[in-house]
């Protein structure tokens, strides 16, 4: 069993930036690729950003350039910087991830509570 919490949603002005965080916890044996989803009311949940175990990353073209993932495989974390927010990025931000658990021999998906980002002037 493991847990994901997100951290630091919050409203933020356009051109401002932000900084999420997630944590992953419980009987962990190793955490694989680390996600950032977001979904806007009416809208399908989108992959904004991917990072693997050894740090390669992948972005959604509408946030090229502007976020940044990154990870700490030692504290189970990771974290996405959010720089230049648009009105168009407001949305639920989650945390997902593949996790090994003790006592499982598969990979299994976790996802966090949600942490909302409201860009508005």
């Amino acid at each position: 069993q493991a847990q994901l919490v997100e951290s630091g949603g919050g409203l933020v002005q356009p051109g401002g930036s932000l900084r999420l965080s997630c944590a992953a916890s419980g009987s962990i044996v190793v955490v694989n690729v680390m996600n950032w989803y977001r979904q806007a009311p009416g809208k399908q949940r989108e992959l904004v950003a991917a990072v693997g175990r050894g740090g390669t990353t992948d972005y959604a073209d509408s946030v090229k350039g502007r976020f940044t993932i990154s990870r700490d495989n030692a504290k189970n974390t990771v974290t996405l910087q959010m720089n230049s927010l648009k009105p168009e990025d407001t949305a639920v931000y989650y945390c997902n991830a593949d996790v090994l658990t003790y006592g499982s021999t598969k990979f299994s998906a976790y996802w966090g509570q949600g942490t909302q980002v409201t860009v508005s002037s």
